[in-house]
Order: C-alpha cells, then structure tokens, then sequence
C-alpha cells in the first residue's frame, strides 16, 4: 500500500475504497457521478462513497444563477473533508467545466490538500476524473487533461476511458465521453441531461477505475 493507506477491513475483510467526489451547479454532474458510482459498485469487493465538495458561492448569486432549486436533489449528498481522501483506494473526481478548466469549487478544495501531498497520502493510488460542459466544444477534453495534471502531481495512477467503450465511437448523434474521461453535454440553458450512450460511458469508467483498483489493492 502506498504511504498514509491504511487498510479498510469489515469484519476482518480487507476492502478496497473508492471516492467518487463532484461538484455539481445544476445536477449534470450529480447525474453522471451516481453512474461511475453505480459501475464502481458493479466490482466485487468495492465499497463506494459518494460526496461533493463544499459550495463557495453565496445564496444570493446560486439564486441569480437558478441554482437553488436544482442543487436540492443532491443536498443529501454528504460534503468531504481534504483528509477524507487519506481513506480510499481510488477516487473518481467529477467537475463542470468553467472556461475550460474544473470549476473553482473544486480548484479551493484541491487547493487545500498541501498537507496531504507533503505526506506523499495519495501516491500510488488511483485517479479519474470527468466532466460536462454547456456546448460539444465548450473545454471537455481540456478540463479533464488539465485535471490529470494535478492527479500526477499527487502520484496517482490515472486512468481514463479506453476506446474499449465502444460508445465513444458515436459520430450520428451529439454525446460526450472522450478517451480521457466521461462527459456530458448540457446545452447553453443546461436543459439538456446526460442521455444513456453518456451515461454508460461513465458506469464503464467507475467499474474500470475499480477494476484497475483491486488489481493494486487485491
């Protein structure tokens, strides 16, 4: 196990751990995170969590932004602590994108993980990310490939969406997912869900990031 991993046992029976943590504006992401759940749990010996990071933006601005009322569908969603993370195996991070990057929830909470990186705490384990945006082009390979860079920074083992998901390959209707990681498409008024070609694009990427997972963690 790599440094700060402690083992993750039930009734003496180790368990492998996997994060899927987000950040959601108006529950695309939230939508697509409860499918790399869902295929994450698929694995055998998994134990999944999901959880969001801490909202940054006031009332005020989530209620001119018509946020409000969306985000009440994921409040039961826990929030994470940056220490959290010390207790998983794999983590799976899912962020809108802002101007082609992660968006700045998750960019504060990324930022306090200093001490977690000083402790070498995620080295060896594994990373993804993915993501959706309001137009096709709109920073969906750039925000996940900008993501990685900071899973290398903190030493992990980073994996994407092989073109083994087949449904990647769809030229004859508009979808998300790249080989870099799942995504989605909102539409510039965000009315647009993820739809099931996307949907199946993240399921496939929470079981492969768990697969990938129990191999180092068996």
């Amino acid at each position: 196990m790599p440094p700060g991993t402690a083992p993750h046992s039930e009734k003496g029976v180790e368990k492998m751990k996997v994060l899927v943590l987000f950040y959601s504006t108006y529950g695309h992401t939230y939508r697509m995170a409860e499918a790399v759940a869902e295929g994450a749990r698929s694995v055998k010996g998994a134990e999944v969590d999901v959880c969001r990071v801490p909202e940054t933006l006031s009332e005020d601005i989530l209620a001119r932004m018509n946020a409000v009322e969306a985000q009440k569908a994921f409040a039961h969603i826990p929030t994470a602590k940056i220490d959290d993370l010390e207790r998983y195996d794999a983590i799976i991070f899912g962020t809108p994108t802002r101007y082609g990057n992660m968006a700045g929830q998750m960019r504060q909470f990324l930022d306090a993980s200093g001490p977690l990186w000083a402790r070498d705490v995620l080295v060896g384990k594994v990373g993804s990310a993915f993501t959706s945006t309001g137009t096709q082009h709109g920073g969906q390979e750039t925000t996940i490939i900008s993501f990685i860079v900071n899973l290398l920074h903190f030493g992990m083992v980073v994996v994407g969406l092989p073109y083994s998901f087949a449904g990647q390959n769809t030229v004859d209707k508009v979808i998300g997912c790249s080989p870099y990681g799942a995504s989605t498409i909102a539409g510039p008024a965000g009315a647009r869900m993820p739809n099931d070609i996307e949907l199946e694009g993240a399921r496939y990427q929470g079981r492969f990031v768990a697969e990938t997972a129990a191999k180092l963690f068996p």
